[in-house]
């Protein structure tokens, strides 16, 4: 015990520090604004009240969270827009929908495309190049398990029938738009305004060529599509939203040569069919309600004529994607 005390002499006073306040700052002031591109850790943001542009940057209070195009934020700082102006972005809004995809089926970690859109435009030619209906697939899952209504964009309708793939998508209850060079965009228009829609697909299918003829001064640059491989080059580096002239927002994102899904699980594809998430309540435990799984009510159902067969096998088409790849 004496020998404690006699070394205790030799401890070194304790540092008194100030306590760390609990007190956070106030934003009750700050502007809200809509992300619309990132480049280099600098990210350009349009206020809500009078649709200014201002360059910001992520505040440090927002630590490992990310932002990304479509995420509604406050900023603060100057936000007059001035050449060499910087704000900050201190917060971001609770995200409505999310899309993602991972790098590849086996890669657990998810990347987020973009926040808060409401509609995903899955873009793709008829020809010039050929489309991939695995691709579609794939990124309609991905819509469905984001709670995005889904949309199926066919361009270049004058090098290709679109009457199968119109066919495929159908039991679905999937809406198709076609297009074709210098032809009628009533009909995507009519699909995107006043919506936030989000363009996704394969480099060379034309979407920068639609996004170009949809917002007239974007300037988007276009690609070309190999002669020999069939493949796109990519020419967007970077998710952009523009907003429409006839109401609403566009997003156009880099093109795409593969839709990793190793984040969507069965349970949450099926969600986005009521009717088929109904019968499948008299699932056995554990059915994957695939056309192998033994005892499927998604069969019992259309044996008795509850369900139509094309559209489970349609939805089974879908399931099925989930494991396949389509690189290219």
């Amino acid at each position: 015990m004496r020998e404690q005390d006699e070394h205790a002499q030799f401890e070194r006073p304790r540092r008194h520090t100030k306590p760390r306040t609990k007190i956070r700052p106030n934003y009750d002031d700050a502007d809200t604004a809509r992300v619309v591109t990132i480049d280099r850790g600098r990210y350009t943001v349009t206020l809500d009240d009078d649709g200014r542009t201002v360059t910001a940057m992520k505040s440090r209070n927002l630590g490992r969270k990310g932002v990304v195009v479509g995420d509604e934020v406050r900023v603060v700082g100057d936000v007059s827009g001035a050449d060499g102006s910087l704000a900050r972005i201190v917060e971001v809004t609770p995200r409505r929908t999310v899309l993602r995809r991972t790098a590849d089926d086996d890669d657990p970690i998810e990347r987020i495309i973009v926040a808060n859109a409401d509609q995903l435009v899955i873009v793709a030619a008829l020809a010039d190049p050929p489309p991939r209906a695995g691709l579609i697939d794939r990124c309609l899952v991905a819509a469905f398990d984001a709670g995005m209504e889904p949309l199926v964009c066919l361009t270049k309708s004058d090098l290709g029938s679109p009457d199968e793939i119109v066919a495929m998508f159908e039991p679905l209850g999937v809406r198709v738009v076609v297009t074709r060079r210098d032809g009628d965009l009533d009909g995507i228009r009519d699909a995107l305004r006043d919506r936030v829609s989000v363009l996704v697909g394969h480099s060379g299918v034309g979407k920068s060529t639609l996004v170009n003829a949809l917002v007239p001064d974007a300037n988007r640059s276009v690609s070309y599509v190999n002669a020999v491989t069939g493949r796109g080059r990519h020419t967007s580096t970077s998710a952009i939203s523009l907003e429409l002239p006839f109401g609403g927002w566009i997003i156009d994102t880099p093109g795409i040569r593969s839709f990793g899904l190793a984040h969507v699980e069965v349970d949450d594809l099926i969600k986005a069919f009521p009717d088929l998430q109904d019968v499948t309540r008299d699932c056995p435990r554990g059915c994957l309600h695939s056309a192998t799984e033994p005892e499927c009510a998604l069969d019992l159902a259309v044996a008795d004529g509850t369900l139509a067969p094309e559209r489970v096998e349609s939805f089974r088409r879908i399931l099925a994607s989930m494991n396949q790849k389509d690189d290219y």
